[in-house]
């Protein structure tokens, strides 16, 4: 899929702007703070109908403005889109796909799918679970709608019974009526597990590989579905976590909250079986997390016959000359937004922007030719 056209009004710091893409790369060059990451933004919230910077649709108003509007146009495999979302500081925002208006997210997702990684996507790697559980169902949501409705049912179920949890007066009470829960919760719970585990398995190969080629073939990268149910992931899952839920009742009651369920799940990293998370360099977990956001790329090649749009957002000043080299084999292969500071780094159309003014400079040939890319894909 292709990004033809992108026009904003009043988003961050751009008042109006009109622009066309490159089919392969374009690269947003700028001093820090000119506005290049609000451009990546706006393409990832046409995609996903949010934020990868905050979670308050307002703060991506301009000052002083009421209202703001993103317009993206994209070209399919067999079909075009177009998104608009419409955000105002009086009311919430509305989203039209196709000019027919959406009431729901779920709509969206998938229509335009992304990957984007920045030098924050570490924390991907070294912080919380919470992190990894995010990639999956990012990735998860914008390859299958059924797991979009099943994460948000297990969330709703998952705050229902740590109410119940929370603000019962006695245990006796809470076993009144938690069985309706529990029931609930261990069957959506299945669904996402099983998913993510098929996820997982599914990004193991082209991430090794991916990491294979940008470090030069040095370390060998493992992952490994860490499900946070305490159980099994085989025919007796459901009889065996509403037993555990049982089990740990008391413990959920004191606490005010469920102590084990798919809200825990994990992704173990190893870098030749030594774990990244803890004892992996800053280089090493760099690395890493790049090499998960390509293996999403091959995964949604093979699961839609197309590669999403690819967002890289300040990659390469995070990278040595080597690896930016060995990364930039792979931006052929999918239409591709990168911002950095330094045009010689990158060949393809650039824009420069000088405090929200984008002015194309000048088209290049990408070196890398399309013969080239697929030999290179992670296969």
């Amino acid at each position: 899929m292709k990004v033809q056209s992108l026009q904003i009004n009043n988003f961050r710091n751009y008042k109006n702007l009109s622009l066309t893409f490159d089919d392969k790369v374009n690269v947003f060059i700028g001093k820090n703070a000119q506005g290049k990451t609000n451009l990546l933004e706006s393409i990832f919230y046409c995609c996903l109908g949010k934020s990868f910077k905050t979670t308050k649709d307002k703060d991506l108003i301009l000052w002083g403005e009421e209202k703001s509007k993103i317009l993206l146009t994209v070209n399919k495999k067999y079909r075009d889109v177009k998104v608009e979302i419409n955000l105002s500081t009086l009311r919430k925002k509305s989203i039209s796909l196709d000019d027919f208006p959406i009431k729901r997210i779920a709509e969206l997702i998938g229509e335009v799918n992304v990957v984007f990684f920045s030098p924050q996507e570490l924390k991907l790697v070294k912080e919380s679970p919470e992190e990894r559980r995010k990639f999956m169902d990012i990735d998860l949501c914008q390859n299958n709608k059924r797991y979009f409705y099943q994460l948000s049912r297990y969330e709703k179920i998952l705050a229902n019974r740590n109410k119940l949890l929370k603000f019962s007066k006695t245990i006796e009470s809470v076993k009144e009526t938690i069985e309706i829960w529990d029931r609930a919760l261990v069957a959506a719970a299945k669904f996402l597990a099983t998913e993510r585990a098929k996820f997982v398995e599914q990004i193991a190969p082209y991430s090794q590989k991916a990491h294979h080629f940008i470090s030069g073939g040095k370390e060998n990268l493992r992952l490994k579905y860490k499900c946070g149910c305490g159980v099994s992931l085989d025919e007796k899952f459901e009889e065996n976590m509403d037993k555990l839920l049982k089990k740990n009742l008391e413990k959920d009651y004191k606490l005010g909250h469920t102590t084990i369920g798919v809200h825990r799940d994990d992704i173990d990293i190893f870098l030749n079986d030594v774990e990244v998370k803890n004892f992996g360099s800053q280089g090493q977990q760099r690395t890493v997390a790049l090499s998960l956001k390509l293996a999403e790329l091959e995964n949604m090649f093979n699961l839609n016959g197309e590669y999403p749009i690819l967002l890289l957002d300040d990659v390469f000043s995070e990278l040595d000359v080597e690896r930016q080299s060995r990364l930039l084999k792979f931006v052929g292969r999918t239409q591709t937004f990168i911002t950095c500071t330094d045009e010689k780094k990158i060949d393809g159309t650039l824009f420069s922007i000088v405090d929200g003014t984008v002015v194309k400079k000048e088209e290049k040939k990408i070196k890398n030719n399309s013969c080239k890319v697929r030999k290179n894909r992670l296969q």
